[in-house]
């Protein structure tokens, strides 16, 4: 087993005024030449989006883009013709494939909205661009994990073009779940949005992230109760 470990305050910070982003891996303005991201997980953007502020139209090309809302609602509209509302505990796919233009803008004109951004590299270049959406709601899925995105369509999470998962984890205190790889060889990638938790002996905290690849399983327990999420990709 190898490890990394990224820890909260280590990460990129982008203050715009209505946006305040964080950044796992080198983005836009923060450069970071050790941290070009894990495997084939090439953005992890922790943002928080002021009221009534936004993403303006955007182009995006061969890339699968997720976004998981944990606070507020982000509207969304793309060249596909879609329009959505991303709300708490929602989980949007797009794959931009051959290429998309979107924007993203916080629904609300008196609250914030939080999410996190992740891009993944697709499998397969050029393809048909595609967008989803669905909920996963934090009651159901409790002392469990839950796989809201992956790259097997025989499972019921939203589909993306890479051999890869996207897993929601909601622990209380002192439970414990273990996690296997899907697709072998693949590594993992676990960050916490909230509490305390332990992986196989590593304690991470809030925001902090470990990266572990070279495994078959990982076991982790929650020291308080705690959210977090697991990203399971390629890492060669």
């Amino acid at each position: 087993m190898n490890k990394i470990i990224h820890k909260a305050g280590d990460r990129g910070v982008a203050e715009h005024g209505w946006l305040h982003s964080k950044h796992s891996f080198s983005f836009a303005s923060y450069y970071n030449p050790d941290k070009l991201g894990f495997g084939f997980l090439r953005v992890l953007n922790d943002d928080i989006v002021e009221p009534g502020a936004g993403f303006g139209t955007h182009p995006h090309k061969d890339m699968e883009i997720v976004s998981i809302v944990f606070d507020g609602a982000l509207e969304h509209k793309d060249s596909l013709g879609t329009g959505s509302v991303i709300n708490k505990d929602d989980v949007q796919v797009m794959s931009a494939g051959t290429g998309v233009t979107h924007s993203e803008f916080n629904h609300s004109k008196s609250e914030k909205v939080n999410f996190l951004q992740l891009w993944i590299f697709p499998k397969e270049e050029n393809i048909k661009p595609h967008y989803d959406q669905k909920s996963f709601p934090e009651d159901k899925r409790i002392n469990k994990l839950v796989t809201a995105v992956s790259g097997d369509k025989k499972k019921e999470a939203l589909y993306i073009h890479q051999n890869a998962e996207i897993d929601l984890g909601y622990l209380q205190k002192n439970k414990k779940v273990d996690r296997a790889i899907t697709f072998p060889g693949n590594g993992l990638y676990v960050f916490v949005t909230e509490g305390k938790i332990d992986v196989d002996g590593e304690v991470l905290n809030k925001k902090d992230a470990l990266g572990l690849t070279s495994i078959s399983e990982v076991s982790i327990k929650s020291l308080v109760d705690s959210k977090f999420i697991i990203v399971e990709v390629p890492v060669n």
